[in-house]
C-alpha cells in the first residue's frame, strides 16, 4: 500500500459513509413524518421509540440501499479525482489503471464483507425486532383477512403426516384432525379426532375423543380414548405461511426453516432460496459496481461529476431492474433461485469487464 493507495482508499470509504450517513437521517425524518401519528396515539415515549425501533429500522435502511450508495460514492470521489487531473497524473506517472484499481478492490472488498456478515444475522435481527414494532403499533390488522386455514396436509417427520380439515388461527383450534404414521407404501396406525387444540404452555396438542387405528399386516386393532396429548414437531407457526418472516431470520434460522419444510413436502420454496442466496450475492455486487464506478468515473468529461453521476444512476436502476425480474421469475416461475439471484452480478460483472477495455490506460 503506497500513499496514493491510502488516499484512495480514505477518500473511498470516507465518501461512503459520510453518503450514508446523510441518507439514514433523511430516511429516518421521512419515516418519523409518516408514523408520527401512530407514535402519538400509543402513546410512545422518545427513548421508547429509538430504542425498540429506530435502532433496528436504521440497519435495515442502510443494507436494503448499500451496494447502491458503494456505487454512486465510488463514482462522486472518483469523478471528482479525474476532474481535478489527478487520475491523469498518477498514470502519467507510470501506474497502471490496473494498479490504479488495487485500492477500489481493498475498498470494495472491506465493504463486502462487512454486509455479506451483517446479512447473517445482524440484519435479520434487525428486521425482527423491527417488524414486531411495527406490527404491534403502526400496522392495522386486515379486517379482510381470514382467520380460517382449510384442508392442511402436512408431513411432520419421516413417519408421521397430519391433516386438519380447518384451522383457526385465533383460537389454535383445528376441526376433523388426522395423524398417520406411514412407512414406505404401508399404513402403520391412523389417530382421528374431530378437534385438536393447541397448549402453548405444555406445547403439545390436546385431542377430543379419538379413535386410534392399529395396523399390522392384514389386522388391524381399535382403541377408543377420551382424550390424549401429542408431542409433535409442528406448531401453529408451521401453519401460516408468512413470506416476509424470512428476511428476519438468521441465515442458520433459515437453513433450518427450508429443511422442515422440505421435510414436510411444502411446496413454492424458491422464495426462502432467494433470500437466502441474496445475502452472498449482494455482498459480490459491491465489488462488481465498485469497480464499474471506478472505470466509469476515472475518464475526466466535459459534463464533470454531473455527467458521471447521472450515468451512475441509470446503470443503478438497471441492476434493480434486472434484480427483480430476475427473482420474481424465480418466486413465481420455474427459474432457478441460485441462478436468479445471480444474473445481475453476472450481466453486470462482463459489462465491469467491458468498461474495463475501453477506459483509459
Amino acid at each position: 500500500m503506497t500513499k496514493i493507495d491510502w488516499y484512495i482508499l480514505k477518500r473511498f470509504l470516507g465518501t461512503f459513509f459520510y453518503a450514508i450517513m446523510i441518507l439514514t437521517v433523511i430516511s429516518v425524518v421521512i419515516d418519523i413524518t409518516e408514523k408520527i401519528n401512530d407514535f402519538i396515539t400509543n402513546h410512545l415515549s422518545v427513548s421508547y421509540i429509538f430504542v425498540h425501533y429506530y435502532l433496528a429500522f436504521i440497519p435495515y435502511i442502510i443494507a436494503l440501499l448499500f451496494p447502491l450508495f458503494v456505487f454512486i460514492a465510488v463514482i462522486f470521489f472518483t469523478s471528482k479525482m479525474a476532474y481535478k487531473l489527478e487520475i491523469m497524473a498518477i498514470l502519467s506517472s507510470g501506474v497502471s489503471f490496473w494498479r490504479l484499481m488495487r485500492a477500489y478492490w481493498i475498498g470494495g472488498l472491506i465493504l463486502a464483507l462487512l454486509l455479506g456478515i451483517a446479512n447473517q444475522g445482524v440484519i435479520p435481527h434487525a428486521n425482527k425486532v423491527r417488524t414486531k414494532f411495527e406490527n404491534q403499533y403502526v400496522n392495522s390488522p386486515d379486517p379482510d383477512k381470514s382467520n380460517v386455514l382449510t384442508n392442511i396436509h402436512v408431513r411432520v417427520d419421516t413417519l408421521s403426516y397430519v391433516s386438519m380439515n380447518a384451522f383457526y388461527t385465533t383460537d389454535n383450534y383445528a376441526s376433523g384432525f388426522t395423524l398417520e404414521k406411514i412407512r414406505g407404501e404401508q399404513l402403520l396406525s391412523k389417530l382421528e379426532s374431530p378437534s385438536v387444540t393447541w397448549d402453548s404452555t405444555a406445547k403439545v396438542w390436546k385431542t377430543g375423543r379419538a379413535v386410534i387405528r392399529s395396523i399390522n399386516g392384514l389386522e388391524m386393532k381399535v382403541k377408543v380414548i377420551p382424550d390424549t396429548s401429542l408431542k409433535l414437531n409442528l406448531t401453529p407457526n408451521d401453519l401460516m405461511v408468512n413470506t416476509d418472516a424470512k428476511s428476519a431470520m438468521t441465515t442458520k434460522e433459515l437453513d433450518h426453516y427450508i429443511a422442515r419444510q422440505k421435510l414436510r413436502g411444502a411446496g413454492g420454496l424458491n422464495y426462502l432460496y432467494v433470500e437466502k442466496y441474496r445475502r452472498i450475492a449482494s455482498a459480490f455486487a459491491v465489488l462488481i459496481l465498485t469497480f464499474i464506478g471506478a472505470v466509469i468515473a476515472s475518464r475526466k468529461v466535459r459534463g464533470g461529476s454531473g455527467l458521471h453521476l447521472a450515468l451512475g444512476i441509470v446503470i443503478s436502476a438497471a441492476y434493480i431492474l434486472f434484480m427483480q425480474f430476475s427473482t420474481t421469475f424465480s418466486v413465481k416461475g420455474t427459474l432457478n433461485p441460485l441462478l436468479a439471484v445471480w444474473i445481475p452480478n453476472i450481466i453486470f460483472a462482463g459489462i465491469a469487464l467491458w468498461l474495463y477495455k475501453k477506459a483509459p490506460k
